[in-house]
């Protein structure tokens, strides 16, 4: 009998270690982010190894992975290929209304979690270009984003308009090929469409004189704002980048924390609760300057995206949402 006792002692030990552990069953959520060097894939690798440091014990893990950017996150999410990722707030609202370009699916499975920056368009030119308006860029070499991602997306949407995106040499490339190929003179401008300061761009001023141009104006001119409601106006300040002494205008999106309904309510209002405590959001900002606008008080400025039922929970308890 006593023989029979200690056996089950033992085997009941050997399952606890091997089961009873809070990370044992620990639910892994993929986060998707952007290109190499973007914004996106800072803010996709921070609250994984805030989450890692900061969540032990949970039962949950966060995964970070790189993607071409908002567009390619909203179908990952929708497909249930990643369950949290960072999208911008236009390209949510046309996918889940279907109004994407040449797509008219609806993708309804991504919800809002939170803000978390405006995203503004930067359009990087030498500073002895003779390119000193967007339209100037006919004919010319011009790295435009990532195939498939926000920028790309938002860079073809505002040519358009312009009438100038047919006539433009386009150039599908990431953030930091394009600042590669733009120093080696392989390109004459590169479009990013991040907050600022973006990793690419200081890595071109580095490297080569540049400018930024003013695209609010152009935008302003040809109604885009009445068109595009979600794009606003954004000052990028002198000094941002080496060699940039003046202030530059330009429009903007915001960029927001989606997640699939797939992640669950409690572990939405959990993460939330991390990367919003004050030790969270230091993290935050110390990993991207632009995690300054990140705060309580901004948690759902401008979303008008359905919120994830966590995400609902955690900003009703906040008193953010009424």
């Amino acid at each position: 009998m006593k023989k029979r006792l200690v056996f089950l002692c033992v085997v009941m030990t050997a399952m606890a270690l091997c089961f009873g552990g809070s990370t044992a069953f620990a639910k892994m959520y993929k986060f998707s982010g952007g290109p190499s060097g973007g914004t996106f894939q800072y803010y996709a690798s921070a609250i994984t190894s805030l989450t890692k440091d900061s969540m032990k014990g949970s039962g949950i893990k966060v995964l970070a992975s790189s993607s071409g950017g908002s567009i390619e996150n909203i179908r990952l999410i929708n497909a249930n290929r990643a369950q949290m990722a960072v999208a911008y707030s236009g390209h949510v609202f046309q996918a889940r209304n279907g109004k994407l370009k040449n797509d008219d699916r609806k993708y309804e499975n991504v919800l809002a979690m939170c803000y978390f920056y405006g995203a503004p368009a930067q359009l990087v030119v030498k500073a002895k270009s003779d390119i000193k308006k967007t339209t100037d860029l006919q004919g010319k070499r011009v790295g435009v984003g990532n195939a498939g991602s926000g920028a790309a997306a938002n860079c073809e949407l505002f040519f358009t308009e312009l009438g100038i995106w047919e006539n433009v040499d386009r150039r599908f490339q990431g953030y930091r090929a394009a600042a590669d190929a733009f120093k080696n003179n392989q390109l004459d401008a590169f479009w990013v469409f991040v907050g600022y300061p973006n990793a690419s761009v200081i890595e071109a001023a580095l490297q080569t004189d540049i400018r930024l141009i003013d695209v609010y104006k152009d935008a302003e001119e040809i109604g885009m704002f009445k068109k595009y409601p979600y794009f606003s106006k954004v000052v990028i300040p002198a000094g941002t980048y080496k060699g940039v002494d003046e202030p530059t205008n330009t429009f903007q999106d915001s960029s927001l924390w989606v997640a699939s309904p797939s992640l669950t309510e409690e572990d939405a209002y959990k993460l939330l609760s991390t990367v919003f405590s004050d030790e969270g959001l230091k993290f935050m900002v110390e990993t991207h300057k632009s995690a300054k606008a990140m705060s309580i008080e901004n948690g759902i400025k401008g979303i008008i995206t359905p919120l994830h039922p966590g995400a609902e929970k955690f900003w009703r308890e906040k008193g953010v949402l009424k």
